[in-house]
């Protein structure tokens, strides 16, 4: 790059930096710009700390215009066909008349962090689409695969006017109960196997799904796919109640033939119809938000912690007392938090 190129990327970078404003990007955002929601999770995902400023503002400002899509978290097993099913899904409800966004989140390198972002590229007949709006994000070190702003995303989505947003995320595995904390509706792709449906699945992640639909369910994989529905129905009776009354629905669905991807959209509408009328709609979106802001102060608390100038020194050698053996981790701790402490 010669210096013409170097100074040309350098005022292209600063009108960026600039058009990175809470007053344009909120305007922006409630009329529906597309290029403004970008540029508003944009400065959401950054770490500067003038940037973490500006877009708390930004989400504090757009929270009187969000709330009223519905929020669906898809997840389930690598190679389940998370991101077809979406596409399908999102084309339905475009067809429909409905705005959805796909908030997905790729995996990424533990070693470098590095992230394949490629869902935006396996949805090409979606992204074109001029209501349908995906964002990639990289899960990074974020429990459970959920990109760290996601939550907020979401707020500046429903801002923008979208009616449905769909949190894909990276896979079963991790934790899940951060997707189903910022979700309505929480949907579990299945595979059909050869009477090892149940392997890899979680217990405990089976109960928090909402609906469990066996994906692929086409050509001679449709009777498998059948008799592992019967199975997972089967399965769904010796879990706990649901304390919102719904119980749990299972489908079998081929995105690839549009099969019971319109069921698939009539059992969310059963399930919000549902729980608006008895109330827990709403009361779960409630503690959602008591939710997140324990999550929110845990977070700011580890940030400030680990940002701490005082600490910088300290934790590198408390690290190598610790791994030396001279003093334990829990002594490490403590004597790191009294440094914090001002003690």
């Amino acid at each position: 790059m010669n210096e013409e190129q170097l100074a040309k990327w350098k005022e292209q970078r600063r009108k960026r930096r600039n058009s990175l404003n809470h007053d344009d990007l909120l305007s922006g955002i409630i009329k529906g710009d597309l290029q403004a929601l970008s540029s508003g999770i944009t400065l959401l995902e950054s770490n500067r700390k003038s940037d973490q400023e500006e877009a708390q503002k930004l989400v504090n400002s757009c929270l009187k215009h969000s709330g009223k899509s519905i929020r669906v978290g898809v997840t389930g097993v690598p190679g389940v066909g998370k991101s077809t099913f979406i596409e399908a899904f999102g084309k339905l409800v475009v067809a429909k008349g409905y705005k959805i966004a796909v908030l997905a989140v790729d995996p990424s390198s533990e070693k470098s962090g590095g992230s394949i972002l490629g869902d935006k590229t396996r949805m090409n007949d979606l992204s074109v689409l001029e209501n349908a709006f995906i964002r990639p994000s990289a899960a990074g070190k974020s429990l459970g695969g959920v990109a760290r702003k996601t939550r907020e995303s979401i707020i500046l989505c429903e801002a923008a006017g979208f009616d449905f947003i769909l949190i894909e995320t990276v896979g079963v595995g991790q934790s899940e109960t951060m997707v189903k904390s910022m979700v309505d509706f929480f949907m579990l792709l299945m595979l059909a196997g050869a009477g090892d449906e149940l392997q890899g699945i979680k217990r405990g992640i089976m109960e928090m799904a909402d609906a469990l639909i066996v994906t692929k369910a086409d050509g001679d994989n449709l009777i498998k796919a059948r008799r592992a529905k019967k199975e997972y129905e089967n399965a769904i009776h010796l879990f706990p109640a649901n304390e919102n009354g719904w119980i749990p629905k299972t489908l079998v669905a081929s995105a690839l033939e549009q099969y019971n991807i319109e069921k698939t959209f009539d059992t969310i509408e059963s399930f919000v119809n549902h729980t608006r009328i008895n109330g827990s709609f709403g009361r779960n979106r409630k503690q959602q938000d008591k939710y997140w802001l324990h999550e929110t102060i845990t977070d700011t608390l580890m940030s400030n912690f680990y940002s701490s100038e005082r600490l910088v020194n300290e934790i590198a050698v408390v690290e190598k007392e610790v791994i030396e053996g001279r003093i334990s981790s829990f002594e490490g701790a403590e004597k790191l938090m009294k440094i914090y402490n001002h003690e």
